[in-house]
């Protein structure tokens, strides 16, 4: 297996700058997530790595070798497409083959392989078919087996399951997650789904214009977004993110907006915006706003009106209009709310976050403090 490096990896179309200055270092047999919305250069990014694409800029190392300039049969890596890639004209078994047959891997050794790589995917049966014959899920295990039986020192996937349908995405994710613990090696995985992201990378890189957002743990990312883009990208629903001013009244410290006011815990008096205008963004996930009593000492934010409850099974989320604002909110789907309900508010001072209005930046990350613990 391998560590896979990129060092400022830059690609330019023309004017155009698709991925800027990657700094990455996959350590090996790591399961690294690239996730962001489309055109933000994941998938250039993984073409660069795979040797699909030229770099611009920058070194492309797999452990401590650069691989710039080795042609892409060369990498030793295994990439899984979008569209599965199998040969229409061969089998299954053959789709499998075709990588050890290239190498003239001898053939009793190539049949062992196959078998081998079929039985863990479940796939035995298939090999005598076509791919036409096969279904979609049916079709990415070939894709994958054939991934599998090169023995890659890592592999590529580039948004594999965004062509199944939601359940069958599901069990693919569990088994690609499995497949990879099993054989140790080191993944790099491209999608725009950040559900996908979060249940299956050791770490999440979140990209957005070519630059990369951040790199964390899935909890990372999602407890200390560095930013308001990362905030709103990852985490569905999205978090609630409300524009207005930090202020100090009767010496407590406080967010205003236009339709509501909060009180900040203590440790937030170290939060500094770029300007003098102490305009910020205050965010805090839907599950960290609770429907309470309105009574005194209850904790209660604000009081709206209930908009639109969405009913989701185990959950329900009530979208409450405060003024000229939506406070979506995570809801038991047992309480009995409807539409033009007035109702009171309280947000978990523990779970809020801080951003400049001016720069996106969050304001806590460097403050010492303990208000985004899980």
């Amino acid at each position: 297996m391998s560590t896979v490096t990129c060092r400022d990896l830059t690609k330019r179309f023309g004017d155009v700058v698709a991925v800027n200055k990657l700094n990455l270092v996959v350590q090996d047999r790591e399961f690294v997530v690239l996730v962001g919305p489309s055109g933000c250069g994941k998938t250039t990014a993984l073409r660069m790595i795979a040797g699909l694409e030229t770099a611009s800029e920058g070194e492309i190392l797999l452990d401590d070798q650069v691989v710039n300039k080795v042609p892409p049969g060369r990498r030793d890596i295994a990439m899984v497409f979008q569209n599965y890639a199998l040969y229409p004209h061969m089998r299954v078994y053959d789709n499998i083959a075709y990588a050890l047959r290239l190498r003239h891997t001898p053939k009793h050794e190539i049949d062992q392989r196959v078998h081998a790589t079929a039985k863990m995917l479940e796939i035995e049966s298939l090999l005598n078919r076509w791919p036409k014959q096969l279904s979609g899920g049916q079709r990415q295990r070939v894709a994958l087996g054939r991934a599998v039986i090169r023995q890659p020192r890592a592999f590529l996937m580039d948004e594999p399951l965004s062509n199944l349908d939601a359940q069958l995405r599901v069990a693919m994710r569990r088994e690609i997650i499995h497949l990879q613990r099993n054989l140790g090696i080191t993944t790099i995985y491209v999608t725009h789904d950040q559900v996908e992201a979060m249940t299956m990378g050791d770490r999440i890189v979140v990209m957005r214009d070519g630059l990369v957002q951040q790199v964390g743990t899935p909890s990372e990312v999602y407890r200390r977004p560095r930013n308001n883009f990362v905030a709103r990208f990852i985490g569905s629903p999205a978090m609630n993110l409300f524009a207005g001013k930090l202020m100090t009244e009767a010496g407590e410290l406080q967010f205003r907006s236009a339709s509501f006011r909060v009180m900040l815990p203590d440790a937030f008096r170290a939060a500094r915006t770029s300007g003098d205008s102490g305009d910020v963004q205050l965010g805090i996930r839907p599950e960290d706003v609770a429907v309470v009593e309105d009574r005194p000492g209850n904790g209660t934010v604000t009081r709206g009106v209930v908009d639109l409850v969405e009913h989701l099974g185990s959950d329900a989320y009530a979208s409450v209009k405060v003024g000229n604002e939506i406070i979506l909110a995570r809801v038991s789907p047992d309480i009995q709310l409807h539409d033009g309900q007035t109702v009171a508010l309280s947000f978990n001072q523990s779970k809020l976050h801080l951003f400049d209005a001016a720069t996106g930046e969050s304001l806590l990350t460097n403050l010492p403090v303990v208000t985004l613990q899980s």
